[in-house]
Parts: structure tokens; sequence; C-alpha cells
């Protein structure tokens, strides 16, 4: 970037210039809508409470994913909480940031600001792997936001990270998004989509075939996208750079300053967040508990969805069922 360019300004023209690309899915009963705020657009999934007056919750994607990551488990919601999930800037159907601040503190603040905006605060906060960390960091620098906060394989930092991560974390480094998009240019969506499967889920044939084709077109829909690649590497550079951190900006120093009572969510096949971590998590948190999945992978919701309904039901339970 040249030292007379604004931050942003080519995120912003890239966005601008995106070719018309495929609608995003919509599951039946969920609604889509856009919110503008200044410098920012975020694309929110909601699904209508079954009765008036629940409390407000928000769910809040990982990397590389979207809203639609939660659309197994906002139904089996509806009945106790008024479910919204974002995307993230960048990510799903949400255009770049305007500042191309993709950063784990510049997530926290879209959704700090999203719920200023909106006024639904505290809500009961749910956060995957990506969204885990920027979840955790929501709740410690604004407390009065989050009423309950359900992490589920969170990116908590690492000292040793799984090998099985490390392609993942390679996409932090400059010039290895370029090299890999030229080398998986004749990748069909299909293959890429199976491999992500393979990657996150602890067996992907739990997956539908009906699930598999709407991932499919997501893929291809994404990969449509100018930004698509930028923002995966910005923000996979924000997850590492948040790593290093220390003092009371490190994240594991955020975990503990959290108030909110905590459900962790941990799979014993995750291969991007290690199982071992569930237990320092658990420490970390001064009013959590814990709930392990020996056959899931990184995306608990996706994969046993009852489950991860029924530990927040019991959170709820013990919060007073507010």
């Amino acid at each position: 970037m040249s030292s007379t360019e604004l931050p942003g300004v080519r995120a912003a023209a890239a966005a601008a210039a995106a070719p018309t690309v495929s609608t995003v899915r919509v599951a039946e009963g969920e609604r889509l809508r856009s919110v503008t705020l200044a410098g920012l657009t975020l694309n929110v999934r909601s699904r209508p409470p079954e009765r008036t007056g629940l409390a407000p919750a928000l769910y809040v994607h990982g990397l590389g994913g979207s809203s639609q990551n939660w659309s197994a488990l906002m139904p089996l919601l509806q009945d106790v909480v008024d479910g919204e999930a974002l995307d993230l800037p960048g990510f799903g159907d949400s255009p770049p940031p305007d500042d191309g601040n993709y950063s784990v503190t510049g997530h926290a603040r879209a959704v700090i600001r999203f719920l200023d905006a909106a006024e639904r605060g505290p809500v009961h906060l749910f956060g995957n792997s990506l969204g885990g960390a920027v979840a955790t960091r929501v709740a410690a620098v604004r407390p009065d936001l989050v009423r309950t906060l359900t992490l589920i394989s969170p990116a908590l930092p690492e000292i040793r990270v799984q090998l099985s991560a490390a392609p993942t974390a390679l996409l932090a480094v400059p010039g290895v998004v370029s090299l890999f998009s030229r080398m998986s240019r004749d990748w069909t969506a299909e293959e890429r989509t199976r491999g992500v499967m393979a990657l996150c889920y602890g067996d992907p044939a739990r997956v539908s075939e009906e699930g598999f084709r709407a991932a499919v077109a997501e893929m291809e829909r994404r990969l449509e996208l100018p930004y698509f690649w930028d923002a995966m590497a910005r923000s996979a550079r924000g997850i590492v750079d948040a790593y290093t951190l220390g003092g009371q900006h490190g994240l594991w120093r955020q975990a503990e300053r959290v108030l909110a009572p905590t459900q962790l969510v941990y799979g014993g096949r995750d291969r991007l967040v290690s199982y071992r971590m569930a237990r320092r998590a658990s420490a970390a948190f001064r009013d959590s508990r814990l709930l392990t999945l020996p056959d899931a992978g990184h995306v608990a919701m996706m994969e046993y969805p009852e489950t991860v309904a029924q530990a927040f039901r019991e959170l709820l339970d013990e919060d007073g069922g507010s």
C-alpha cells in the first residue's frame, strides 16, 4: 500500500467492483438483513423467537465461516432466546470493513458497535473458533453487553499448535495466499469443500448430501468474491497477532477477566484447536462449565447441535432462565 492510500481503500474498491454472485442461502424460517454503520456493513441472519420478550442472543462464526454455521443450532433455541447471527466483516455476505482491520480486536469492535447500535445487550453470546476469541474479548472489555458466554473450540493461544492446524496458520504469512491460490486454481469447489470438512468435522460422513451440496454452493459463491482470500489472510494474521499479545491485552488474561457464566465446548477430534486446551480454558474462565465431545471436531454446533443446545439450556437454567 502506498503512503498516500487511505486505509481500507483497496478493500472498499474491491467490494464495489465485486461481480454479481449467487445469493446467500437462507434456511426455512430464517431472515437476512443488512445493518450499515459508519465504515462498516454487516449481514445479519435471524430466526424469529417463538414468543416475544425472550432475551437476545448473538452468534459469531469462525475463520472462513459465516452466519450459516449457526443454522443448525438456532432453531433448537428459538424457544428460549431471540437469536441473531453475524457475518463478520469480509465473510458471508458482509463486505470488507472500510479500514481493512481484520484483527481480533477489529472484529470485536464490529460486534460491540453492532450491539451498541441495536441496543440489544446484554446478550447470550456464542462464538466458535475465531468467533470464540472475538467473543472472549467482547466479554472482557464490555461485560455490560454479555449475559452468558458459550465458546465452541475458541481460538485461544496455544504453546504447541497442532500440526494439522499449521496450514491455516500459514495463511497469515505474506505471499502464502497468493501462492496457494495459484497452486489450487484448478481445484473444484467440491474438492475444496471436502478438504474443509475433513479439517473441521470429527466425522465428515455426518454431513447430509443436502448439507454438502449447500456447502459446495457457498464455496462457489465465496470464490467469486475478489476479497475472499484477502479477508482470510488478514483474519488469520489477526489470530496469530492475538496469540503473541501479552499483558492485559492477551486473550488468556482477558479470559480471566470475563464475569459472565461461561459454557465451554471442546471436541476430541478437533484438528484446529487442541482438545488439551479444555482444561486450561476451564481454569481461566472464573465461572465456567465444560462440555467435552470425544467424537466432535472443530464445529460442534454443526455436528452435534442438539447436545450443544442442551448444554446452553442448562447454563440458562443456572443463570436463572433469563
